[in-house]
């Protein structure tokens, strides 16, 4: 079911086919695929803050964005607090040279003189950019989204005319699609996916959600990041909202086909193999869903062929290794499941707690922890435990990694970590 020729979905600024090597860059949330792969990533199996760190950097302010990287540039992005006695907050992308970890660019795109009240498990800087040769996209969900020149660090537009209401913060990230960027405005409010363009800002198609909601508008919010998918000559945007997931045109904002379900303030980014979409609801009826992708309008009925609702994950996102999907709980329950039926094929528990995506490198699983704690588990049902390393500081922004080098990004530094 799952080999080196399968056509997979890859949300980097266009779809290619996924050959599971090591690549260059790490363009947005979850890298080139949109699923956390490294595969062929000689990264190291075993590290802290000596051992294989290249270089360690502070970044002022906090945010749990992933680092995204492009040749020679990692970028992140960050809320840095003005004043201690004011509540002012400078909204800022920050531009590293990858080899040294020197500042070559801080930029402050936004500032927010009286910033709303966020989760306590948030910050204001969550949204991972996205990148490409020429540029870096920045977006803080209401508070703005802005484009900037990689090379020289200039502003070449911001949009902040995409108010809503988070309710918690922002969390979901954008993906880049040919000449789009492509957003997800999932708020108490207002629920709706829109498309800028790369070289302007300007609105090019903006969907409203279909999903009927209830009447308490704290359960129509939704956090997750949408996933770029190719099946049969066609693209889907399949992105999760509160209720319902959709699968959409990334060009027009067409809606294709979706699902119902019971469930809000989604976190976790959808995964697919060559037939089936797998989505975790949120909470209220937290479950993970195995769709088979095709038809048309409410597939709901016809298409969900299993599910599963025992320790599914409302933060981390799952991961597909072969004919196995993994996921990781904030708890620390990891959890293997067979693609095909969803039948468990293992369990265990970790210390800890977990916010960050898993990403699949070396044949190992990376996982994560609150506390520092990177867990390597084997990619198979027994899940044995490889490895355990400790940096210092907390960790909720996923990894990131290019070439030879893995990125993690703690509330306090961004480390380059390669064998040496």
């Amino acid at each position: 079911m799952w080999n080196s020729t399968i056509a997979l979905l890859v949300s980097s600024l266009y779809l290619v086919s996924v050959t599971f090597a090591s690549e260059p860059n790490w363009p947005q949330f979850r890298g080139p695929s949109g699923q956390g792969y490294a595969v062929d990533a000689e990264i190291p199996l075993k590290f802290d803050e000596e051992t294989n760190t290249s270089w360690k950097q502070s970044i002022p302010g906090l945010g749990w964005s992933t680092p995204v990287v492009w040749g020679d540039q990692i970028w992140v992005t960050t809320a840095v607090r003005l004043e201690e006695t004011e509540p002012s907050l400078s909204l800022r992308a920050i531009g590293l040279e990858a080899t040294s970890g020197k500042i070559l660019h801080e930029i402050e795109l936004f500032r927010l003189p009286n910033p709303e009240k966020i989760h306590d498990d948030n910050s204001y800087a969550s949204p991972t950019p996205v990148i490409d040769e020429q540029n870096v996209y920045c977006h803080f969900g209401t508070f703005g989204t802005a484009a900037i020149e990689r090379s020289t660090g200039k502003i070449l537009w911001k949009n902040a005319d995409l108010v809503i209401e988070h309710q918690g913060g922002p969390g979901s990230s954008p993906v880049g699609y040919k000449d789009l960027i492509i957003l997800t405005c999932d708020g108490a409010n207002e629920q709706y996916v829109t498309a800028l363009d790369k070289k302007s800002g300007e609105i090019r198609w903006k969907t409203k959600r279909s999903a009927p909601l209830r009447e308490n508008n704290i359960t129509h919010r939704a956090f997750a990041t949408p996933f770029l998918w190719s099946r049969e000559g066609i693209d889907l945007l399949i992105s999760p909202g509160a209720d319902q997931v959709h699968a959409y045109d990334p060009s027009t904002g067409q809606e294709h086909w979706h699902v119902r379900y019971t469930g809000f303030s989604n976190v976790p980014a959808p995964v697919a193999n060559e037939t089936h979409v797998f989505v975790c609801t949120g909470f209220y009826e937290t479950q993970l869903l195995a769709i088979r992708a095709e038809g048309r309008g409410d597939i709901t009925e016809t298409n969900i062929d299993w599910t599963y609702d025992r320790s599914v994950s409302t933060v981390p996102s799952p991961i597909l290794v072969d004919n196995m999907i993994f996921t990781i709980n904030p708890g620390g329950i990891v959890v293997c499941l067979s693609c095909e039926t969803g039948e468990v094929l293992g369990k265990r528990r970790f210390i800890g707690a977990y916010s960050a995506s898993p990403i699949y490198a070396n044949d190992k699983l990376y996982f994560c922890s609150e506390e520092g704690k990177v867990s390597l588990i084997e990619a198979d049902p027994q899940m044995e435990l490889v490895q355990v390393n400790r940096l210092e500081g907390r960790i909720k922004a996923s990894p990131a990694v290019a070439g030879k080098a893995l990125y993690l990004r703690t509330d306090t530094d961004l480390y380059r970590i390669e064998n040496q």
